[in-house]
């Protein structure tokens, strides 16, 4: 990446209300067969624009295309029943009722490769991917097959490696795992969380990232936050080891939260993707505010390290919101770019 400080979002964007309902997580379509498919083609490129019009260095689909960053993987795989429904804690936050692992877990096609080809025939600018990660697809499930989270969690890196690589030979040119679950559960994070992640990314020759943060701007995410003090020091049990991984960019959520700026030491040697922008308020940041956050995050990363970035995923928020605080992200970012180069 050429650009200092390149400015990017961390995943979802607000959908068109004609295409779902705006602010909702899981919101069903509201068009049916061609009229969708069509549908979600001109969404992509409505994304594309605002993130342009907002003056972003590097472009994703913004998650047009699906209803939710896990389910609409696992639901073009074999092996997980949709109709056999269980009620499981996601991230040991929230209730929710979840599809059933059956069967021996493959990926019959690929899942966004397509949308990835269309992204890259409508512009030239870097593209960022999100998938979601090996540990955090099997905490959005009902395992009565594998019986075993790590095991489930091996066969799901196997199948997101495939459609990696098929992005990348798409013209993506960073590849994000989500993985808010290595935010919860740190064990299993370091035993073989890490090393799933990186089973995931074998092969592939384009920049890799790994998303950790606190969750969308949803209540029950809210309300776990109040519940983690002071000092939310949950990346100090998976730094390190993520520190020794082979994964290029770790993005984590900053603006708002009550994480050390410090423990980006634990990081040292990576590029780091910052939120600097908190998607659980409606309130916008000023343009100082962000650059305030970015020139703490230099205390403790290189510049040609560092991406600004938001917190999460924008889904839950008004459009206009999220426009106004993408245009307060890309401004911010050139007024620290701008002291760099002074």
């Amino acid at each position: 990446m050429n650009t200092l400080l390149p400015t990017s979002t961390a995943g979802s964007l607000p959908k068109p209300s004609w295409l779902a309902e705006p602010e909702q997580l899981w919101s069903p379509w509201k068009l049916q067969g061609e009229q969708l498919a069509d549908g979600k083609n001109f969404a992509l490129r409505l994304a594309l624009e605002e993130q342009q019009q907002a003056n972003l260095d590097i472009v994703s689909d913004g998650e047009q295309t699906r209803q939710h960053f896990v389910t609409t993987f696992i639901e073009h795989l074999e092996g997980v029943d949709f109709e056999k429904r269980e009620t499981v804690k996601i991230r040991n936050r929230y209730d929710a009722s979840v599809p059933s692992v059956v069967g021996e877990v493959s990926r019959p096609h690929s899942v966004f490769v397509e949308d990835a080809k269309l992204l890259r025939s409508f512009t030239k600018q870097p593209i960022k991917w999100a998938l979601p990660g090996p540990m955090t697809m099997i905490d959005t499930l009902y395992d009565g097959h594998y019986k075993s989270r790590e095991k489930l969690a091996w066969e799901f890196a196997k199948i997101l490696n495939q459609e990696a690589l098929e992005l990348e030979a798409a013209g993506v040119d960073i590849i994000q795992f989500d993985e808010p679950a290595f935010n919860v559960f740190f064990d299993e994070v370091n035993d073989w969380g890490i090393a799933t992640l990186e089973r995931a990314l074998e092969g592939l020759k384009c920049e890799t990232a790994v998303h950790i943060c606190y969750g969308y701007g949803i209540k029950a995410n809210t309300d776990w936050k109040k519940t983690l003090g002071n000092e939310w020091r949950q990346y100090e049990a998976v730094f390190p080891k993520l520190q020794q991984s082979k994964i290029d960019i770790v993005s984590l959520e900053c603006q708002n939260s009550r994480v050390p700026m410090d423990l980006i030491e634990l990081i040292r040697g990576k590029k780091v993707m910052v939120g600097a922008i908190d998607v659980a308020t409606h309130e916008v940041e000023t343009p100082e505010q962000v650059a305030a956050t970015l020139r703490k995050a230099l205390q403790f990363v290189d510049a040609d390290k560092l991406y600004p970035c938001t917190n999460c995923g924008m889904l839950p928020l008004p459009r206009q919101v999220v426009r106004d605080k993408l245009k307060a992200l890309t401004a911010g970012a050139a007024i620290v770019r701008q002291e760099l180069t002074a």
